[in-house]
């Protein structure tokens, strides 16, 4: 499989069984709410997204691969673990670098939406999700 198809299949199953093997050691990872470097910290991302959020869903809406860069667009739903449980929905895109050896070096998410925009979700619930 090809790293197109491997990102396809971990956007599916998101964040369960997730391929590491395809990022550098060192990769750096940003988003609105992260900025760090290394796999293993990668990895407690996607652990504490996994134990913490309820009915996750990652809907992957392109993806496509020019030299050395992949750029994904996608939504990432969720329930927040709160009595009333809402449902929240985040758009936005991802820049991933690959290195020579064809491993992500950088993945930089960026949102369609402002962080507090995803707070209001939580208390002020759209009708539409």
């Amino acid at each position: 499989m090809d790293i197109i198809d491997i990102l396809t299949t971990d956007y599916q199953r998101f964040p369960v069984n997730q391929t590491y093997s395809i990022y550098a050691k060192d990769v750096y990872f940003q988003d609105p709410m992260n900025k760090f470097r290394g796999i293993e910290r990668y990895q407690k991302m996607i652990q504490f997204i996994q134990t913490w959020f309820l009915n996750i869903k990652m809907d992957l809406h392109s993806i496509h691969k020019e030299d050395n860069r992949i750029k994904t667009e996608w939504t990432l739903h969720w329930n927040t673990p709160l009595p009333w449980q809402p449902r929240i929905s985040i758009s936005g895109w991802s820049d991933l670098l690959l290195n020579d050896d064809g491993l992500i070096v950088s993945h930089i998410d960026y949102w369609h939406t402002s962080r507090f925009d995803v707070l209001k979700q939580h208390f002020f619930p759209r009708n539409s999700q």
